[in-house]
């Protein structure tokens, strides 16, 4: 089956700088994501090790980090999820003429295992789109 990607964004009413800053460390999902209650680095922080509220596990490697564009990109090793090959990318743009606000997008392809393309980006598009209404939930707390 072929790889298949979804994208979802969400505009936050704070700066770029502000988001990256609670967004931009690759342990800090839980201070930010509550379905991800402990994130634990390893391998000099090149690895995260995830425990969601259910207690499964995802293991995830970071593939490429830049601070300066505010992003980094991370590929899932071993997870519950019904894909391979699973690449994403977590990006905090400006938005143009706002200074104080942020445009989050948050990305993925993947191939999806013994589940429907559509499944699949269903899957990760509800995961992403939850997400980023988490992290405008805590920034607004």
């Amino acid at each position: 089956m072929a790889s298949t990607t979804t994208s979802t964004s969400l505009d936050i009413p704070q700066s770029p700088d502000q988001v990256w800053q609670l967004i931009g460390g690759f342990g800090s999902l839980p201070d930010w994501l509550p379905y991800i209650p402990t994130s634990e680095l390893g391998e000099g922080g090149r690895v995260r090790r995830l425990t969601n509220a259910d207690g499964g596990v995802i293991v995830e490697r970071l593939r490429a980090f830049d601070h300066d564009a505010r992003s980094y990109s991370y590929a899932i090793e071993q997870a519950p999820f019904p894909v391979t090959g699973y690449l994403s990318t977590l990006t905090v743009h400006t938005v143009p003429g706002r200074p104080a606000a942020s445009r989050v997008e948050w990305s993925g392809s993947f191939t999806p295992a013994g589940v429907s393309a559509a499944e699949a980006e269903e899957l990760f598009h509800g995961i992403y789109a939850d997400g980023l209404a988490a992290l405008l939930k805590t920034l607004q707390a």
